[in-house]
Parts: C-alpha cells; structure tokens; sequence
C-alpha cells in the first residue's frame, strides 16, 4: 500500500519582488528593462527564506501545499535556491483572484496528473474564493489522490464581519466534491487542506466538520491546546486557522494517523513552544512564518 507524507503550510509572503525603500524613487524604479540599482531597493533577506525552507525541510512531506506564494517563478525560484536535492520537481501554481498576488501552490515528489483552478466560481455575481481552491490530482505510486488546497477569507476585517464569505467558501468546497466525486465523496481519495483563517466558534469550520464525507484529523490530537496551527504577535495569541481534511475512505484505512505540528520555526515570541528552534530564529522576527507546517503520514 502506497504511503503519502501530506501537509499544508502558509509560508507567509513568498514573494519574488523589491520592496521600495524609503528614499527609493518609484518612477525610476526601472532602468533598461529590469536592471534594478540594489542599492535603492530592499530585498527579501535571505535569512527568512532559510528559516522558511527548514520548516518545509523538517516537514519532509512528500506533497506539501502552500498559501501565500506570489507566483510560480517564486516558487521556483525558491525551489532551486533553498531545497535544492528535496526532488520536489512537480510544482503547481495557478495565478488567482488575490489583490495582494498571493496565491496556494503544491510542490510534489509525486507526479501531477491533471490541475483545476476553481478562482471563477461565482455565487451573488461574485467569484467565491478569495484565492483559489487549487484542485490538483498526484499519482502516488500508481494510485491518484487529488488535494483542494485553500485559502479562506481572512479575518482582518473582523472575524464576524468576515464569516459570511467563508463560510460560502466551504459551502462551495463540498459543492465541487460532489460535483466530482459523486453523491458519496466521502469514498474517493482526497484531502482539503489549507490555511482558512478561522477557528471555532465558526460556521464555515462547522459546515466542513459536520459533513458526513470528511474528518479533521486535527480532532484525533487528545488536548485541545495542542491543536494551534498560528501565533498572532501583536495579541500573542494562539489559534488553529490550518487545516486538513481527509476523505472518510482514507481517513478510515488511517485511522492512527494524527498530525503534527512543526513549530521550529516560529518566533521566539511564541513562548507557549518551549522547543528547539531553527538557528537565527529572532523574538518576532527573523521567522518561517507565523504559521506552522501541519503533517500527517498516511497510507493510500
């Protein structure tokens, strides 16, 4: 039986752009095509993509699911300069509906069969997700397995003002799994995952975990407390946002698989982990992100 190591990870601002310093002048920004004057600008340090690599590096997951990517040449760029001999040679990106131009990615050590964005699915005359939710079908050692990565509404406008759209968002996840799989979803192979920015009380979180197709395995974790996925410095607060669901049919054949969390790479602010860090790990930042890789061993 074929085994899939599986996670999800918001790697926080993937991006593979300058940033203007203060005393840059954005009309001169330009200068013969691309050739950029490095010392106007400011770039992403390297130092914080290290620490994001390690935490992808320590999740060794076969296929890991990305949020906030920029865009493709970001990734793999990303790709070839810090997980260089990982063999995460199939890589999927598809630009989405993100004003911000962040978008969810896979990187795989299993081939791709096929990819369907769902960015122009609309409900009320406008599109539902607010990035996307990538469908992306793997070949695992002869067996297909398809992963719906997300990322939901976030709560920057507050979390009940905010509820409505993700909730219409999970609504519509279980509305393209039965338009794939059939009346019974829960017998395919496949998983939901990704960062969808709430906790409960939620109703969208409600509308995944009552379905009679899928399980949160987060819920197999004994102690409630260990279930946070995200550390908000500013409020020092702890919450799980990340998630992942499996299909009942492999959640069933898995039924002693629970996942885990790899905190090594979060800020020294986040002093609820009390283990190891990455090296250069600083109190808010350098970081890999203030969220967590979330894994999960399974056989398929």
């Amino acid at each position: 039986m074929p085994t899939l190591t599986l996670a999800t990870f918001n790697c926080e601002n993937l991006f593979l752009r300058y940033k203007f310093g203060s005393k840059a002048d954005p009309a001169s920004a330009v200068k013969n095509g691309f050739i950029l004057d490095k010392k106007r600008f400011e770039s992403i340090i390297d130092q914080e993509r290290k620490i994001t690599a390690q935490a992808i590096l320590a999740a060794d997951a076969d296929v890991i699911c990305l949020q906030e990517v920029e865009n493709l040449d970001a990734l793999k760029s990303f790709t070839s300069n810090f997980l260089q001999g990982e063999r995460y040679t199939h890589r999927m990106l598809i630009d989405g509906n993100d004003p911000r131009l962040i978008d969810v990615a896979v990187l795989s050590r299993f081939p791709i069969i096929s990819t369907v964005t769902h960015q122009t699915r609309r409900r009320g005359g406008s599109t539902v997700f607010s990035r996307d939710c990538l469908e992306v079908v793997l070949d695992v050692k002869g067996k297909p397995f398809s992963v719906f990565v997300n990322h939901f509404k976030s709560m920057i406008t507050g979390k009940a003002e905010s509820e409505a759209r993700r909730l219409a968002q999970a609504q519509e996840v279980l509305k393209i799994l039965k338009e794939r799989f059939g009346d019974d979803p829960g017998k395919a192979d496949w998983a939901v995952l990704g960062d969808l920015n709430d906790y409960q009380p939620s109703k969208a979180i409600s509308e995944l975990q009552n379905s009679p197709w899928m399980v949160d395995v987060a819920q197999r974790i004994a102690n409630p407390e260990e279930r946070w996925t995200h550390f908000w410095a500013a409020k020092k607060d702890y919450k799980q946002i990340d998630y992942i669901f499996l299909s009942k049919a492999v959640a069933d054949r898995n039924p002693k698989a629970i996942p885990y969390m790899v905190r090594n790479g979060l800020c020294l602010k986040a002093d609820r982990y009390t283990g190891p860090r990455f090296e250069g790990i600083g109190k808010e930042r350098p970081h890999a992100s203030d969220h967590c890789p979330v894994v999960i061993k399974l056989k398929i």
